[in-house]
């Protein structure tokens, strides 16, 4: 399925923002949506949809009443709703039903269905909401695949009130599972997103990694870039983005390594492109390593997030446990 991106303007929905650029995305050549609109700032819906789309405060209510109108790939209608930042906001050529814009089609002719995942709740309290993600599951839609964490916290919020949302706070990888933490406010979000790097304390993470390592405990520092194929490379050139990395090897045999992983800085795929640098790449990874390995999936999980709460200055962690699996691959 080939993905396009190109610039236009619809006169049918008015949506030209006269200081931005408008994308259209297209599958198997059809359009899909007219307008993609990153959020920068807390605001309502419609407000901000009035000051990105040259049209009437009408027409733009007609969008949302036709679900024509997706925040982080969900279908929202309320005029009021509130975004925050690094939303993503997309208005629809037709309307969208079940997630499933009506001119996108399958090789196969109709979209198919996947068994809904049973998404665990490890935390929740009246500001947070933090759930155990499981491997093959995304944080938030993409452009290709719809189902994600995110969905699945709008409905259990949802479920018990129909004005809750969750905000996001922080991604990890699709095959890496683990904690994944959303803000239940946008109060709440915008502080702890301000103030993230001096918030969070911790971020732990159990990897499984091809080899024996020299030296059994570690920090791993470079900058890293990202080429025009989207992948993440490792440089020594201080334009790139710092990561720091501190590993130390828990258990081994004669083909892998179990470390306990912690970071200092976020970046876009840091642990897999940093332990492939050294030549040890995390096990199961296709676009750093070898696709092939013993676990069935990538060796990567989120063990613990641990944070001071922006307002009550409570130390808060949040933790899941090794899988199964990792343990086992070293018996246990």
């Amino acid at each position: 399925m080939k993905i396009q991106t190109e610039k236009r303007k619809s006169p049918r929905q008015n949506a030209a923002n006269k200081k931005g650029v408008e994308r259209v995305e297209r599958v198997n050549g059809a359009p899909v949506y007219t307008a993609v609109y990153k959020v920068n700032r807390s605001d309502e819906l419609l407000e901000f949809l009035l000051r990105k789309c040259n049209t009437s405060r009408n027409n733009v209510k007609s969008l949302l009443v036709r679900k024509q109108v997706l925040v982080n790939g969900r279908v929202v209608t309320q005029y009021n709703y509130i975004l925050a930042k690094d939303d993503e906001v997309k208005l629809a050529k037709k309307p969208v039903k079940d997630g499933v814009v009506a001119t996108q089609q399958k090789t196969a002719g109709q979209r198919v269905q996947k068994p809904r995942v049973a998404l665990k709740i490890i935390y929740e309290d009246e500001d947070f909401l933090a759930v155990d993600k499981p491997a093959g599951l995304l944080s938030v839609e993409s452009d290709k695949e719809t189902e994600c964490a995110y969905s699945y916290a709008v409905d259990y919020l949802q479920s018990k009130d129909k004005t809750a949302r969750p905000f996001i706070l922080h991604r990890i990888d699709k095959e890496t599972s683990g904690v994944l933490m959303f803000a239940k406010n946008v109060k709440i979000h915008s502080i702890l997103r301000l103030h993230w790097n001096e918030q969070v304390q911790t971020r732990e993470y159990y990897a499984v990694v091809e080899g024996i390592l020299t030296e059994k405990t570690g920090t791993l520092v470079s900058y890293l870039k990202e080429n025009v194929n989207n992948l993440v490379y490792a440089t020594s050139d201080p334009s790139g983005q710092k990561a720091i990395t501190h590993y130390e090897v828990l258990k081994e045999n004669e083909k892998y390594s179990l470390l306990r992983v912690k970071i200092d800085t976020g970046r876009k795929n840091q642990i897999r492109v940093q332990m492939k640098e050294i030549g040890h790449p995390v096990v199961g990874d296709d676009k750093y390593g070898d696709a092939k390995g013993p676990l069935g999936r990538l060796g990567l999980h989120a063990s613990k997030l641990e944070f001071i709460h922006p307002q009550t200055k409570e130390l808060i962690a949040i933790t899941s446990p090794v899988p199964a699996a990792f343990r086992a691959l070293f018996h246990g």
